[in-house]
């Protein structure tokens, strides 16, 4: 079985339960195409670097994959179909970095409050 770090980028206009049904869909497309989904991340709206599809934003959603490559032909076609996309990526990893999430909000507010008492002092 092959590592994967997948992620796909989601209109800005779309509401919370259409994000939603969208990780759930793949979530169900990866376990149908025997692929074992190890970690899901919502990375939530973000900045693009630039425009796509006449978007400013996106919302990223992050998927850490154990399969085979049949499995990611299988989930990129049905991503290429799918209108709330704007893009996505697939990356073959050596290993799963678990403990980090880079984009959390929480490890945001704990740079925000330490930027603070640095700003403080």
């Amino acid at each position: 079985m092959n590592l994967y770090e997948h992620t796909i980028i989601a209109r800005q206009d779309i509401s919370p339960t259409q994000i939603k049904s969208l990780k759930e869909k793949y979530s169900k497309l990866i376990q149908e195409n025997k692929g074992n989904l190890v970690q899901t991340q919502d990375w939530g709206l973000l900045n693009l670097s630039y425009l796509i599809k006449k978007n400013k934003k996106g919302n990223y959603i992050h998927f850490k994959i154990e399969g085979n490559g049949e499995m990611i032909k299988e989930l990129e076609k049905n991503e290429r179909i799918d209108k709330n996309l704007l893009r996505y990526v697939t990356i073959r990893v050596k290993k799963f970095d678990l403990k980090e999430n880079f984009f959390s909000n929480e490890e945001n507010d704990e740079v925000k409050k330490s930027k603070k008492k640095t700003d403080e002092k």
